[in-house]
């Protein structure tokens, strides 16, 4: 068996060129190390899973009684952060996962892409053009540009409906970006790679998963391993003569 993601942090953002000279917007990751605290059996607990925990500095006395018997279970180092990801059958020759097993980014060598989950940053309370991207209504004077305006509940339906977007608390949700392709992998310093954005601040942790629902390469725009359009159509016009 093996895990199918990791717990770690993001460091902040930059940019790579390709081969081609293309410049791509990268998120760096520092995923891992981690190590595994626990398994959960379907057995015993209802379903197959790892919990993990991103190993750093964590001075012994910051983790309650509870955590500490907990983790010294399988004798892992003090430990903040913690979650659970799904496992995978292990391939043929290798063995399989216990409790107190290291688990590093070089689980994503031969993924392309990954899912990320975060928290996203809090914005405290916002308006309805903040929070739900409304355009407003005049900026001249006089007006109040990002005021909401009437909701259309008085007599009839005298209620506001469940789900009215409204002014209120913004950010601090678990966001996911799915299909982020991976532009590097650093095993050494156990860094991540990715293009685009992911949700919440810098040395906020994130979950790093393989991904669920990977997309298919278009032909001719995925590189050397695809397809060419031209030489297929050639080829197949050569087989019908």
């Amino acid at each position: 068996m093996a895990v199918t993601g990791i717990l770690g942090k993001k460091i902040g953002m930059t940019q790579v060129f390709d081969e081609k000279g293309d410049v791509h917007p990268i998120t760096v990751l520092q995923a891992g190390p981690c190590v595994v605290t626990q398994l959960k059996t379907a057995a015993k607990d209802g379903y197959d899973a790892a919990q993990i925990g991103l190993v750093e500095f964590v001075k012994a006395s910051r983790i309650t009684k509870a955590q500490a018997g907990h983790l010294a279970k399988t004798e892992a180092p003090p430990v903040k952060a913690i979650r659970e990801v799904d496992i995978e059958a292990a391939a043929e020759g290798k063995d399989g996962l216990k409790a107190g097993d290291r688990v590093l980014v070089d689980i994503f060598a031969d993924a392309k892409f990954v899912d990320v989950a975060g928290t996203s940053k809090g914005r405290g309370f916002a308006g309805v053009v903040r929070r739900h991207k409304f355009g407003g209504g005049p900026k001249s004077h006089g007006h109040m540009f990002q005021v909401q305006g009437s909701i259309g509940a008085s007599s009839f339906p005298s209620r506001v409906f469940p789900g009215q977007r409204m002014p209120g608390h913004y950010g601090t949700d678990q966001v996911t970006v799915r299909n982020l392709r991976i532009r590097g992998i650093d095993v050494d310093e156990n860094l991540l790679m990715v293009e685009g954005a992911v949700p919440g601040p810098r040395d906020g942790y994130v979950l790093i998963s393989k991904a669920k629902a990977p997309p298919r390469e278009r032909r001719g725009f995925a590189g050397a391993g695809t397809v060419d359009p031209l030489k297929a159509s050639k080829k197949a016009q050569g087989k019908r003569k």
